[in-house]
């Protein structure tokens, strides 16, 4: 992402694409580190020129976050789902995530996807998978860029031509996370539990627990362990 900003900060239109081969820093969110082997995975950036108010970053991912999904399912042939907020998931492991940050007047969005990777560390070795690992095959990183590239800005506009609400509806009928998932919440502070009860009127998610329903702003979501 470091590169796309500098290129945005140099006046590069909207659209602009930039990838590379490894992330030498990638992140994710909350300073979250990402695992990026060397010719294994997609790393893009993308430089967007969008009016929108920084409070829309969060729905922007989520738009992303169904342009990745579409791209995925369409090139490898999986069925992919969208954890909330910016986690796409093949079989309840991470597949890709996405990240939004403004720079001055362009939003700068980073997409990382598993491609070809045939293991991973110790310590995400069961939360991570790869397009290799679910369909037993190698697959082109430059087709799959293709793929990527016809559905990312469609999706953004639909943001910025028919409004966030349309991206929740899509993102809800799109994810198995939304709407009555068990699940657990991080809130860096305390661990809530209980159903997932859709999505605000802002993108946030609804949790219902036996103490009440909870609207979470931001936060590692999992399943419930036992659920």
């Amino acid at each position: 992402m470091l590169d796309a900003t500098a290129l945005a900060a140099m006046g590069e239109p909207h659209g602009t694409v930039v990838v590379a081969d490894r992330q030498t820093s990638g992140i994710g969110r909350h300073g979250h580190t990402w695992h990026s082997e060397q010719d294994a995975g997609l790393y893009v950036s993308i430089i967007l020129r969008l009016k929108l108010p920084p409070a829309d970053l969060p729905v922007l991912t989520m738009a992303l976050g169904l342009a990745v999904q579409s791209a995925v399912n369409d090139f490898a042939g999986v069925s992919a789902d969208l954890r909330w907020p910016n986690d796409v998931m093949v079989n309840e492991k991470k597949l890709a995530g996405i990240l939004v940050q403004s720079h001055g007047e362009a939003q700068i969005a980073g997409i990382g996807i598993n491609v070809n990777h045939k293991s991973f560390p110790a310590d995400i070795d069961d939360i991570a998978t790869s397009l290799l690992m679910e369909t037993g095959r190698k697959h082109s990183k430059v087709d799959l860029l293709d793929h990527l590239r016809t559905t990312m800005l469609p999706y953004v506009h639909i943001l910025t031509d028919r409004g966030k609400k349309e991206i929740f509806r899509l993102f809800t009928m799109r994810s198995s996370y939304v709407i009555g998932k068990q699940v657990e919440v991080d809130l860096g502070t305390r661990v809530i539990r209980g159903d997932t009860a859709g999505l605000d009127e802002n993108g946030f998610l609804l949790v219902s627990t036996p103490h009440g329903r909870e609207t979470v702003m931001a936060g590692g979501v999992r399943p419930a362990v036992g659920s």
